[in-house]
């Protein structure tokens, strides 16, 4: 099985602006991938095209070699979940009930273990206790957590010979330090101990050194590098991308981290 998620040759045009511009990637399932850029780079554009959210003005997204648009919309949702930015939801609904969603794609062949599934997915992200109160009544860090439980949720069960997906818009953003490495060392498991391709737009040069296992480093639209961390975040690179000046170190268990100057 070719187990890739790719954009080849995309662009992404909106109202005569133009958010994407020949956008080539390959994203490996069982890999934990990082889109790092500034402000309007167009990291979410191209999370919105790799899940079929948006289609490409140009060019052609394949899952697993197939083209993502010819993927029938139930089985999609089987095998990939997407953590957007708004994480509210228009009715009251308590978190368990929200966990409950991503179940929904499975309805026609549900599991025996559902409820089971429900459970196992809020303990993993901490929710539990929270699985009766109202997902707007929460704060954003405690909302973040239980949208990431529904998207494990709606993946949990492998589709046999089928890659899985979770594509995670700025997961990171609403968390106290804590939460922030616990959220993304859950990512990474679920990529590196059941095979889950993993991309995850971030901020955070040093979450995606210390988490990611590659790296697509976008600016105005375009790729700018592509690779392992340690590689593409290089001071030059930051400096000419971000415009601020960072001195490389080693942590005490080895891990490259970048200090401001």
């Amino acid at each position: 099985m070719s187990a890739y998620l790719e954009a080849q040759a995309t662009s992404c045009r909106v109202g005569g602006a133009t958010l994407l511009e020949s956008v080539s990637a390959r994203f490996a399932a069982g890999q934990f991938t990082a889109i790092l850029g500034p402000n309007g780079a167009g990291k979410s554009s191209l999370l919105s095209l790799l899940c079929g959210q948006r289609k490409p003005s140009q060019g052609r997204v394949l899952l697993d070699g197939q083209a993502l648009d010819a993927c029938p919309p139930l089985l999609m949702a089987r095998r990939r979940a997407l953590l957007p930015q708004d994480l509210s939801v228009a009715f009251d609904y308590t978190v368990q009930d929200v966990v409950e969603l991503g179940r929904y794609p499975h309805r026609q062949q549900p599991s025996p273990q559902e409820s089971e599934i429900v459970q196992r997915a809020m303990q993993a992200t901490g929710v539990q206790a929270l699985a009766q109160r109202v997902l707007n009544t929460l704060s954003g860090g405690e909302r973040a957590r239980a949208q990431l439980a529904r998207v494990l949720a709606q993946i949990w069960e492998p589709v046999p010979g089928q890659s899985r997906w979770l594509l995670l818009d700025e997961p990171t953003a609403a968390l106290d330090v804590h939460h922030q490495h616990a959220v993304l060392r859950l990512a990474r498991s679920w990529a590196h101990a059941h095979g889950v391709g993993v991309v995850a737009v971030l901020h955070d040069l040093n979450l995606a050194l210390r988490y990611a296992d590659q790296v697509l480093l976008l600016q105005d639209g375009r790729v700018q590098a592509d690779g392992p961390p340690t590689q593409v975040l290089d001071a030059a690179t930051v400096r000419r991308i971000w415009q601020v000046d960072v001195h490389p170190v080693r942590d005490a268990d080895g891990s490259l981290q970048l200090l401001m100057a």
